[in-house]
């Protein structure tokens, strides 16, 4: 990895870039998947590259609807594994969820080197490998229709971070809560989710485990209250008056 300055503005970004690179390096990361970094890379320049408002909230609902599930699992792709395998594996043991590998570009060797490095940052079972534990999601036709029997086949809630648009829709229509991060929230993933985390996943992830640990001290209808008073479209429209906020702000300094 090239010695990038500390003090350069855009260090963070340059940083998370070289995580990607060196991902696909070590054969986590498909190329498509350094196409979709710089899509999310962008919309992150507009909402100011920080946690606004609407991403507090949403990871707030997002917390107390994972501490209430009763069989949560996490999506994991080549992306997450790369940008912040340390954080889903913590955010799996704080909210015990299961982990489970999908991927839209599959192939075994790639997933086998998700699977090793999230046990390298400490996961224990991760599901998504074994051909046997194998099943379809109806309305579906990529490689992401595959899920494991035992996780995201059953799971109540499941989160599904840097998604395709089409899976959420699929495990929407056949009742799962699907709680996803995504820069765009204009994307299909966005509008169809239950919750939506606008932010980018390498600042959202601390946050969301942080959140978890403060609510699990909450009763089950305290919790409950919460994710009532949310409202994913209306959030969603908080995030898009940020990023209008955020050019209004810029196009005056120019």
């Amino acid at each position: 990895m090239p010695l990038i300055p500390k003090s350069h503005p855009r260090v963070k970004s340059l940083l998370i870039r070289e995580k990607l690179v060196n991902g696909f390096d070590n054969g986590l990361v498909a190329k498509e998947g350094l196409l979709a970094q710089g899509r999310g890379e962008a919309f992150d320049y507009l909402l100011g590259e920080k946690t606004g408002k609407a991403a507090t909230y949403a990871i707030k609902a997002a917390a107390a609807q994972l501490l209430l599930a009763k069989q949560p699992v996490i999506s994991v792709n080549g992306n997450i594994a790369a940008l912040c395998p340390k954080q889903i594996v913590r955010l799996s043991k704080q909210i015990k969820a299961k982990l489970e590998v999908n991927l839209f570009y599959t192939n075994e060797k790639r997933k086998q080197a998700i699977i090793k490095t999230l046990k390298k940052n400490g996961a224990n079972e991760i599901l998504g490998s074994k051909i046997s534990s194998s099943r379809k999601l109806p309305g579906i036709d990529s490689a992401r229709r595959i899920v494991d029997k035992d996780g995201i086949f059953v799971a109540d809630v499941v989160v599904v971070p840097l998604e395709d648009g089409d899976r959420t829709m699929a495990l929407r229509d056949i009742g799962k809560t699907v709680i996803t991060f995504d820069l765009n929230p204009l994307s299909r993933t966005s509008q169809t989710a239950n919750i939506t985390i606008v932010d980018n996943v390498t600042r959202a992830v601390d946050l969301l485990i942080n959140e978890s640990k403060k609510l699990s001290k909450m009763n089950q209808k305290s919790l409950q209250k919460i994710i009532n008073d949310f409202d994913n479209k209306n959030n969603l429209k908080e995030s898009i008056i940020q990023i209008k906020n955020n050019l209004t702000r810029r196009s005056k300094i120019a």
